[in-house]
């Protein structure tokens, strides 16, 4: 067996999003998640310490097919979430699929408690995008817009409904969908049924404690079932594709 690294192209190829069908475009979106052996999705609160150079790598490639990345308020601050970038590597790429430069991030959070000098919003190539639902207060909706953000209202109440969420970045053109999380935010996509992938890359390592799983919150009434696309492996690290059946 011979070891080399995989190139941009290969990953983006190996993780291509479904072509679309006749008609209207529909949205697909997929997470891409991190779990140690033990079932640890974080390591001090953060996923950084349980990834590796290749994780990253395809973290990039997933990142430059999506048109949007949405990601929950605590995963924004944990993780200190920076806009995404343009790279030149999938220039040409994002521009043949009608895309723009990068991929929007798109914020969950009821509450709007944000910390808008974070570059999310201070410098993003393209508008943030902040998530949350019609009963939010609407001082906290006035100053996301102010901080140039755009207020996308997915929820009657005040929190997000994953239903809603993804017919309205639909509406805004973003069909091919990506999320990084956090746990919580995953385990309210997957009750609502509305996560048609997972990208799982399993650590060949051991953390024990007491870290969140990928996804949090109440159990499904009837276990998800998915099915394996893919499988590749570097250095006993595991980078699963799975879809839904």
């Amino acid at each position: 067996m011979i070891e080399r690294e995989w190139s941009l192209a290969e990953i983006a190829a190996a993780y291509a999003y479904p072509e679309p069908g006749p008609g209207a475009a529909q949205p697909w979106l997929r997470a891409n998640m991190v779990s140690t052996l033990d079932g640890a999705a974080q390591h001090d609160g953060r996923s950084q310490p349980i990834s590796t150079a290749t994780d990253m790598r395809i973290f990039g490639t997933l990142r430059a097919l999506a048109d949007v990345v949405i990601v929950g308020a605590e995963t924004v601050r944990l993780e200190g979430y920076r806009p995404a970038r343009a790279r030149a590597e999938f220039a040409a790429m994002r521009e043949a699929a009608g895309q723009g430069p990068a991929p929007a991030i798109a914020v969950v959070s009821a509450s709007l408690d944000l910390d808008y000098d974070l570059p999310l919003f201070t410098s993003p190539l393209v508008p943030t995008l902040v998530l949350t639902g019609a009963a939010a207060a609407p001082d906290r909706i006035a100053a996301a817009e102010k901080a140039g953000a755009q207020v996308v209202i997915a929820g009657d109440g005040v929190g997000v409904d994953p239903v809603r969420a993804v017919q309205a970045l639909a509406e805004l053109g973003h069909t091919r969908l990506l999320t990084e999380g956090g746990p919580r935010l995953l385990g309210q996509l997957v009750a609502a049924g509305v996560l048609d992938e997972l990208c799982l890359t399993i650590s060949p390592m051991l953390t024990a404690g007491d870290a969140q799983r990928i996804a949090g919150g109440p159990s499904v009434a009837v276990p998800k079932r998915f099915e394996l696309v893919s499988l590749l492996e570097e250095e006993g690290f595991l980078f699963g594709r799975y879809r839904r059946t």
